[in-house]
């Protein structure tokens, strides 16, 4: 398995848990420290890859192949959100978000065709969100319309490459309790993110990564072109007030 954007977080979360069930791993991130230092604490390789870059893709897929002999699973999950109106993005900052997240995405996947196109076996994965497919908040303009597209990718990538025995999915992500939400939000905000949730909590980053589980796995062979929402719940209610009793805890 390649997963990149995996030197933290929900992609470290993904690499965790596949490292579990055994697979053999190369994780790639730009992040070069906090990426050696998660390689080595599960057993696998490491390579600097800024996923915006073709030619960056392609040496993370030959690095794979070249340790394991193949590659099975490809996770693209590297991606960016800077918080920015849209009054106040310029094209060059679209451009960027797009690279990453959306360009990224469809690198990704075009490096790992080949390998898997010629074993005629494998599984695409990406990470989506519920923000953009679903719902949105004022600064995430860019984000969304990244993930929107990754959606439409999955389908249309799915469709082309089902003859090769090659399935593309996703996962999309509600509000998840990760390192930078920690960092960067007050508790405060993490609680009124909370209430929105019918399941009462933000989701964990072991959530996330049993979906992509489920998705590499062979109980999936037959799931192609669709994501998973893994949001406990978020999009379900009407309105704010959806509990049946809310005066209980």
């Amino acid at each position: 398995a390649l997963v990149i954007g995996a030197a933290r977080g929900i992609g470290k979360g993904i690499a965790q848990r596949f490292a579990e069930e055994g697979a053999r791993l190369v994780i790639a991130d730009t992040e070069v420290a906090a990426g050696t230092a998660t390689a080595a604490e599960l057993g696998a390789r490491f390579i600097r890859t800024d996923i915006s870059s073709a030619a960056d893709a392609e040496a993370a897929v030959a690095l794979a192949v070249a340790s394991h002999g193949r590659l099975d699973i490809l996770v693209q999950n590297a991606g960016i959100y800077p918080w920015q109106l849209l009054e106040d993005t310029t094209p060059e900052d679209w451009d960027r978000v797009m690279g990453v997240n959306l360009r990224g995405s469809f690198i990704a996947a075009r490096a790992a065709l080949g390998p898997m196109k010629a074993q005629r076996y494998g599984r695409i994965l990406f990470t989506s969100s519920i923000t953009g497919p679903h719902v949105t908040s004022p600064g995430h303009g860019h984000y969304s319309a990244t993930k929107a597209g990754i959606n439409g990718l999955i389908r249309a990538a799915a469709l082309e490459f089902s003859g090769y025995g090659i399935t593309v999915n996703g996962v999309e992500p509600g509000n998840i309790l990760t390192e930078a939400i920690q960092l960067h939000r007050s508790p405060a905000f993490i609680q009124s993110m909370e209430d929105a949730i019918p399941l009462g909590r933000l989701g964990s980053v072991r959530d996330v990564a049993n979906a992509f589980l489920f998705l590499a796995s062979d109980e999936a062979a037959y799931i192609t072109g669709t994501t998973i929402v893994v949001d406990g719940g978020q999009l379900l209610p009407e309105g704010n007030d959806f509990r049946l009793a809310p005066d209980r805890p």
